[in-house]
């Protein structure tokens, strides 16, 4: 028998039985449609929190804790020689408060010293604005030009701060403070340590060339102050403190790409240093949406199971209802083998029609849950977070398709598989003489 007459062998049956066929692509539909929806949930939980991690850390950052914390110039070259290490940039925090004078303006912040040049290599793009080329130049935080005020417009922030508390939420500040470029304007600064805030040192002049990137957070706010480590000497003796007590260094190494951060992982730990890498996080977070996906795909498994129940009977009732047909093909000479075949291709047509709905059921449901939620989530909690941010509550890869169908499919063929060789075992005579 030629495929194209095994093709219309089985095509007659369906047509015959359009509704019994059509309530089993609905149920195999249903099913993997299930596994899929259910599925992608883990799928798009996991993108959400990678997406979330990605945008808040550098991912070829490593982090130095521990005993090893404070490095000293030749483990600093020793590390710069590690194969794929791009740069090892000291961060030296300031442990005073900076207030800053501009116009009628003022506001605190924190000031760090680092190397301009690694900074620049780590920090990349700024938002205006170019790095310190001078020991006078600084680079200010986002919101710096936000976090100066004015006394009438502190007035007013305070106001709406407490309107806003009245009213559950909170008040950022963000109509107030100065509206105009700050690049290339000067500030006067003073610095007071947290022991004695109210006695500061003499001011001094820095002008501002650049302006740091917008934090990822929307609700932190960045004021903080950046300058040439050339600058410690300076502030060191306008506090009159020793620079042990003033200073105190952070050190995270940069590594070429995000495929290398693994490999200089090891190494440093097998030099005795204590290294800590958000790719770390990554890996445990993976693993732990790996097993629930894995159960995901399991409970969904069921649903296609219970969805085979149907493709059973149907293709049992076509047996039953084709036996005639079955010793017509037996007598004329048809194989078991090709008999078989017949009825199974029934059943993968079944699992393969099912399938591909389900899949275009899936991709609207995903598409249509990621639209609506987030506009659900907002009027029912009032919270505007969900709204804004981008959060993915379903997500279907080409993997997920891959595997939903190969399950659909292969328990749709499991299915017909009995009723098949059922079908094989029938008696020629018998079935001859039936409807005679």
């Amino acid at each position: 028998m030629l495929f194209k007459d095994q093709v219309d062998f089985v095509t007659q049956h369906i047509k015959k039985n359009k509704l019994r066929v059509f309530m089993t692509i609905l149920a195999a539909t249903m099913g993997c449609a299930f596994l899929i929806v259910l599925a992608s949930v883990g799928f798009g939980l996991q993108e959400s929190l990678r997406n979330e991690i990605l945008s808040n850390e550098t991912v070829t950052k490593i982090q130095v804790y521990g005993d090893t914390t404070q490095l000293t110039e030749d483990q600093i070259q020793e590390i710069k020689k590690i194969e794929h290490v791009e740069t090892v940039l000291e961060t030296i925090n300031v442990n005073a408060a900076a207030h800053s004078f501009f116009e009628d303006r003022d506001t605190h912040s924190n000031v760090t010293l680092t190397d301009m040049q690694d900074f620049e290599q780590v920090n990349g793009k700024l938002a205006e604005g170019v790095y310190p080329s001078k020991p006078n130049e600084i680079i200010v935080g986002y919101h710096f030009a936000q976090t100066l005020l004015n006394e009438e417009e502190r007035n007013v922030m305070a106001e709406k701060s407490k309107k806003a508390e009245a009213e559950g939420t909170y008040y950022d500040g963000r109509e107030e403070g100065y509206k105009e470029s700050l690049v290339g304007q000067k500030i006067d600064l003073s610095l007071a340590t947290h022991d004695a805030p109210n006695n500061e040192t003499e001011k001094m002049t820095y002008t501002i060339v650049g302006i740091m990137e917008k934090p990822s957070y929307d609700w932190m706010i960045d004021s903080s102050i950046h300058m040439d480590k050339a600058q410690k000497a300076a502030l060191a003796q306008s506090l009159a403190l020793p620079e042990d007590e003033l200073f105190y260094s952070e050190f995270n190494i940069f590594a070429d790409t995000m495929e290398n951060v693994k490999p200089i992982l090891e190494t440093l730990k097998d030099k005795g240093y204590s290294v800590y890498s958000v790719t770390e996080q990554l890996e445990q977070m993976n693993v732990f949406f790996l097993v629930l996906k894995i159960g995901l795909i399991f409970v969904g498994t069921i649903a296609v199971l219970i969805a085979s129940i149907g493709i059973f009977n149907t293709m049992t009732m076509a047996v039953t209802e084709r036996t005639r047909e079955i010793g017509v093909l037996k007598a004329i000479g048809a194989s078991p083998k090709l008999i078989k075949r017949l009825f199974l291709m029934e059943s993968t047509f079944i699992g393969i029609l099912g399938t591909l709905i389900a899949v275009i059921i899936s991709y609207a449901i995903s598409i249509t849950a990621n639209l609506a939620l987030p506009l659900i989530l907002k009027a029912a909690t009032g919270e505007d977070v969900f709204a804004t941010n981008d959060i993915t509550f379903s997500l279907i890869p080409w993997q997920l398709v891959v595997i939903a169908a190969a399950i659909s499919i292969g328990v749709a063929m499991i299915s017909g598989y009995r009723p098949a060789r059922k079908a094989t075992k029938i008696d020629v005579i018998q079935a001859l003489r039936q409807e005679l």
